[in-house]
């Protein structure tokens, strides 16, 4: 009897082996024959608790889905009380506008804000302002024009980044005369009603934050943008739904929500020690027993990035903030007189983000295991992959997919034809996420990497000049293509082996890894081609200098 380590070396070595062991396999000559070596058990015991880890995280979707339904009822639909009829009066408000060389957008984020309705005299507008190129220069001139026409602006720009826009947001709340603090990142467009819809939940005194959930601008401007809304949809219907209306924590998304000023300072104020501030804040906040509420039915409009790359820069700064977060604060969560659902709940928010490496082990260990399981039969690799296969892909599909029909009944069903590729961009995600996780648990510090916004609408190209605001990938997209390539590689096992069921899986591997490879590729050619061309329409542009 071969061992696993023999069978690995025989079916790439004898051609005809393959052909062997499947006629084999259709008699069932191994059925109850086969016993595993040690090779096999090395192979398929991490391999199982990497995938039951996993499964761990996809049965969470389920619970998450049963608290939204049970929490519905929570979810508030009026404020307690009005400012209004109360002695005192409106509270006055700060929106905080923090920059960093945003200079496509910020006409369009500050033409928003000054539309705010709000009584006069209580509102307060201030600019963050980080820019290192000729957005600084450029707002700073808007912003006396607006104080000129009698508006409350102020604009403050930092000559250094310490603490990026966590130390940006701390930095205004000195001069911020606000009692409640409105936070608008730069890709955003800030409704006239935004305060009115608001700050009367705040009437409650316990009350810290009120977050609103974020709709799309370009939703359908590309495919990319389609999935993340379907993505960002995920967790401002549901998981936000489930977390607020059940009474567990949850966390300021760090931009279109509404913050108690008194909260900030009594929870220690903004901290710059994780890349993700507006989680650390939310739930030292929580700790301290202040109240978050969540209005679904109030939605901020916002820009998605419509490049690969933006994208994936996007969520693993996201996804190191988070486990940073993880590393800093579970101890404390965990040591906290808190209910134990709090506390699981807690754990399941911070660390999913692990799961990115363990898609990393299991997919080195999935062709030998593939190898080694061809001896166990089909009725014993459907024992063990069908809970699997529930656990994830079924719960994955029903999580965002009863997501869209929460939030249209009528349109939802169009969303269907995006799951396979909302399912690839989580795999385009791996490895750029993983790297993210990585140095979140080595402690490797990194700069706050700003993601790409250019005042795009759905029908609305990318113009020439904005191609300096691209990042550079490096070595990842060509280690996507790679990785998609040896996916590539085990489907043709596949179809050696008889073996159809798993392809579709592995198909979603290798056109979620192609996908994040060559796209990245074909932009980044894309825009060095206009680069090109803006150089040399500049040059063509330029007076003549006379021979001399």
């Amino acid at each position: 009897m071969s061992t696993g380590t023999d069978s690995v070396a025989f079916l790439l070595v004898a051609p005809s082996a393959t052909e062997k062991l499947i006629d084999a396999f259709l008699d069932d000559t191994f059925a109850g024959v086969h016993s595993l070596a040690a090779f096999d058990y090395l192979v398929l015991i991490p391999y199982f608790l990497m995938l039951a880890v996993l499964s761990f995280y996809g049965c969470h979707r389920f619970v998450t889905i049963w608290h939204y339904y049970k929490g519905l009822k929570n979810m508030p639909k009026e404020p307690p009380a009005r400012f209004a009829a109360l002695p005192g009066g409106m509270p006055k408000v700060t929106i905080q506008l923090p920059l960093f060389n945003e200079r496509f957008v910020v006409e369009r984020l500050l033409e928003s804000a000054v539309k705010v309705r709000y009584p006069e005299g209580l509102l307060q507008i201030q600019i963050l302002d980080d820019s290192t190129d000729d957005t600084a220069a450029f707002t700073e001139e808007l912003c006396a024009s607006y104080v000129e026409r009698g508006y409350n602006v102020e604009y403050r720009h930092r000559k250094n980044r310490e603490g990026y826009k966590a130390g940006a947001l701390q930095c205004g709340l000195p001069t911020a005369t606000g009692e409640l603090i409105a936070i608008f990142d730069a890709d955003f467009v800030i409704p006239e009603d935004f305060l009115e819809n608001t700050v009367d939940y705040f009437t409650e005194a316990q009350v810290g934050v009120v977050q609103t959930r974020w709709s799309y601008l370009n939703r359908h401007f590309n495919l990319l943008t389609e999935v993340q809304t379907m993505l960002l949809d995920g967790h401002f219907i549901l998981e936000h739904g489930a977390r607020a209306g059940t009474g567990l924590f949850f966390n300021f998304n760090g931009t279109a929500g509404i913050m108690r000023k008194s909260m900030i300072e009594d929870a220690g104020g903004w901290q710059h020690d994780t890349l993700t501030e507006d989680s650390d804040l939310s739930y030292r906040a929580q700790l301290k027993g202040w109240r978050f509420v969540y209005l679904p039915h109030v939605h901020c409009p916002s820009e998605l990035p419509v490049e690969t790359y933006s994208f994936q820069v996007q969520q693993s700064r996201w996804a190191k903030g988070l486990t940073q977060c993880a590393i800093k604060l579970l101890r404390k969560i965990l040591d906290a007189d808190l209910p134990l659902r709090m506390k699981m709940e807690a754990i399941c928010h911070l660390t999913p983000n692990l799961s990115y490496p363990l898609m990393i082990l299991v997919s080195l260990l999935m062709l030998p295991v593939m190898i080694v399981r061809f001896y166990m039969g089909p009725l014993e690799m459907l024992l063990f992959d069908f809970p699997l296969i529930i656990a994830n892909f079924v719960s994955l599909t029903a999580f965002y997919l009863i997501a869209q029909r929460e939030l249209d009944p009528k349109g939802w069903k169009r969303t269907i034809w995006f799951m396979p590729a909302l399912m690839a961009a989580g795999v385009a995600l791996t490895i750029s996420n993983t790297r993210a996780v990585i140095e979140a648990l080595m402690g490797v510090k990194t700069s706050f990497a700003r993601t790409a916004k250019y005042n795009l609408s759905d029908n609305k190209k990318i113009k020439v000049d904005q191609t300096e605001y691209r990042r550079k990938s490096g070595w990842l997209p060509f280690m996507e293509i790679g990785m998609g390539t040896a996916f590539a590689a085990m489907v043709y096992y596949c179809v050696e082996s008889l073996n159809f069921l798993s392809i579709p899986f592995l198909m979603i591997f290798v056109s979620g890894y192609y996908w994040a490879g060559f796209s990245t590729l074909w932009q980044e050619y894309q825009g060095l081609l206009q680069f090109k061309a803006a150089t040399r329409a500049a040059l063509e542009a330029a007076p003549q200098q006379p021979n001399r």
